[in-house]
């Protein structure tokens, strides 16, 4: 008869998790194919421009070609709904865990305050987002269908605290300041300081989100 291992070896021999299979393995590299691209396109996009950007350089940047691009993008247009996507689900996320710790009404305004106003130096996405409205601007007959898309994108993630205190046009109002603040922000520093940036969009969240003013 042969030996029965120690119940010890037995419960580790159990706990050791299954090897992958290839299918995952093969979900994985895909997964992973895809952040890359992402990541690549933010880059490439923020410095050539949404229509100056090629296919080529992202899928290159990441050392694939034209058709790993194509297996999870059909075109330019769709891999910018998935960073927006991706970047508003991420920003989301982080400010949820930290409305999460905060108590009372008025500290998860505060954190919203602070969220808000610490935007203004995430420059990349500034100009990521000014790229795609001007390509959305020059394409007049894309434009309903990529406005529309956005909207839709941005409806799938809302965050009950922020339509809780701020109606559609005031959060249109402050997006917009805030890509204009960071734009200017950006080209002229000496005229806008990063100080002197988010002094005025606090400003503008103390007055336009009920229970912030003093």
């Amino acid at each position: 008869m042969r030996d029965t291992p120690p119940a010890g070896r037995r419960s580790a021999t159990a706990r050791r998790p299954a090897a992958a299979s290839p299918g995952n393995k093969h979900q994985q590299r895909t997964a992973a194919t895809r952040r890359a691209l992402l990541q690549s396109a933010r880059r490439i996009i923020a410095r050539d421009g949404f229509e100056a950007c090629r296919i080529e350089d992202i899928a290159a940047s990441t050392g694939h070609t034209r058709g790993a691009f194509y297996a999870h993008f059909p075109n330019k247009e769709d891999l910018f709904f998935a960073i927006f996507e991706q970047e508003a689900r991420r920003r989301v996320e982080k400010i949820r865990t930290v409305l999460e710790s905060r108590t009372t009404s008025q500290d998860r305004l505060a954190a919203l305050r602070e969220f808000y106003v610490d935007r203004i130096s995430d420059r990349q996405w500034a100009m990521l987002l000014l790229e795609f409205k001007l390509f959305a601007l020059r394409h007049p007959r894309l434009r309903p269908k990529l406005a529309a898309t956005h909207r839709r994108l941005r409806a799938s993630l809302r965050l009950e605290s922020v339509d809780q205190t701020c109606d559609e046009p005031k959060k249109a109002a402050l997006e917009a300041i805030l890509s204009g603040l960071s734009l200017e922000h950006a080209y002229d520093p000496v005229r806008i300081s990063r100080q002197q940036a988010t002094a005025i969009l606090g400003s503008l969240f103390d007055t336009l989100v009920p229970g912030t003013c003093a």
